[in-house]
């Protein structure tokens, strides 16, 4: 039965570079998809806030860079990498651009979401959270306007540390 750990994405603005999810395999993992010109791109802020208060305890935020939302990430991936570090200080890991919307184009992380929880899991705007536990499953999504510091996001995550 495959689960997060199973999938690869490219690495921003990083020529044949890959980020393995496997490699955070004993972590916790909030895979949130970004862009730079959203209503909610403030949550870098609380994203890089959530990454540095919690790394050391083992929570990992993966961003996921997706221009299918209202064309929102239309820059290259070097202009993604500028922005998040001059505007966010963006220190968590983050990957190539993906598609999500279209099915024949969709990132296989995306693709798994959908088949293990049916199309409507799918990230319906930017800044949709996953929340991934140590072994690699599935626990917990949360819509965009969830906040990264907020209640709902806060305890899940604390509960997916202590398990």
């Amino acid at each position: 039965m495959a689960n997060a750990h199973d999938y690869v994405f490219p690495k921003l603005a990083e020529a044949d570079a890959s980020l393995r999810l496997a490699d955070y395999a004993g972590k916790v993992v909030l895979v949130v998809n970004v862009a730079s010109a959203c209503g909610f791109t403030s949550q870098y802020r609380d994203l890089e806030q959530l990454y540095e208060a919690k790394a050391a305890k083992g929570l990992v935020i993966v961003g996921v860079p997706c221009n299918d939302f209202g064309a929102q990430e239309a820059g290259a991936e070097n202009d993604i990498r500028a922005f998040c570090d001059s505007a966010y200080h963006v220190t968590f890991p983050m990957t190539g651009k993906v598609e999500i919307v279209a099915e024949a184009r969709r990132h296989p992380f995306y693709q798994w979401i959908a088949q293990d929880l049916g199309e409507g899991a799918l990230p319906r705007w930017n800044f949709h959270k996953f929340l991934i536990g140590k072994d690699g499953a599935l626990i917990d999504s949360f819509p965009s306007k969830a906040a990264p510091l907020g209640p709902e996001v806060l305890g899940a995550i604390k509960q997916a540390l202590e398990a």
